[in-house]
């Protein structure tokens, strides 16, 4: 008669070992930080207005091979920096530490600081808007066919005017094309946009919205913490959509 015994195998909690791997990640990333503190020269808190990944990928790109840029935890780079001077990993490095709260990142470069303002000042990516985003300026469809990026030569098909009317356009099929029979306001600078106006403009081709990283400051041996442009009040962080990729920015620490 065949052996039929049954061996079992042992049980592994994946909650456990995911805490594992979050430590230990944790772990390396404050290395990491403590490393680059002590071999760049500055050290910068920046915010992100309007966070876009893929814009903050790029700027990685960038830099790659003359900065370091990281975003995410903030109590975990304050841990690596240290908020009090009996904990601070180089004397005055606590000055940082205190300054990470909320949605704010860390830049590690030897870059001179004029370089570093002027290059980041420069850099802004449009991106279309999300619903929470205040609008930064009027948005008004003009009597006749609604088109695609203000071009007359797109307008927007047949199969599309449902949609036009489900957002709240008063639009109408006229020789096929989806068209409005006076002026309609999509949006005024100020409003705070719903999802209806945002899915609207995008169609539209209306990007009322920027990527741009704004730098608080830095932090040198020689000078010590020097302000820049400041964090922004809370409010800011809220028009801002400062979070909008939050569930991938940890990914990216």
């Amino acid at each position: 008669m065949p052996d039929l015994r049954v061996y079992l195998a042992p049980v592994v909690s994946l909650t456990k070992t995911d805490k594992r791997s979050t430590k230990a990640a944790k772990a390396a990333q404050i290395e990491e930080i403590k490393t680059l503190s002590d071999s760049e020269k500055y050290v910068w808190v920046f915010s992100v207005g309007n966070m876009r990944n893929a814009a903050l990928k790029d700027v990685r790109q960038r830099w790659k091979g003359s900065g370091r840029l990281f975003f995410g935890r903030a109590k975990v780079m304050a841990k690596a920096l240290g908020t009090t001077p009996e904990e601070e990993h180089k004397p005055g490095l606590h000055t940082v530490g205190r300054k990470l709260g909320g949605p704010v990142g860390l830049f590690f470069t030897s870059t001179p600081p004029d370089e570093v303002t002027e290059w980041f000042r420069d850099f802004v990516k449009p991106d279309f808007a999300r619903a929470g985003n205040i609008a930064t300026r009027d948005v008004i469809l003009p009597e006749g066919p609604v088109v695609m990026y203000n071009d007359p030569a797109s307008p927007f098909p047949s199969s599309m005017e449902p949609q036009l009317r489900k957002l709240g356009l008063s639009t109408r099929l006229l020789k096929g094309v989806p068209t409005l029979s006076q002026s309609q306001i999509v949006c005024k600078q100020g409003d705070r946009l719903t999802s209806e106006q945002t899915q609207l403009l995008k169609l539209l081709g209306e990007r009322l919205a920027e990527f741009k990283i704004r730098l608080a400051g830095y932090w040198s041996e020689e000078d010590g913490w020097v302000e820049v442009d400041g964090l922004p009040d809370p409010e800011e962080y809220a028009n801002a959509s400062v979070l909008g990729d939050a569930a991938e920015i940890d990914d990216e620490l």
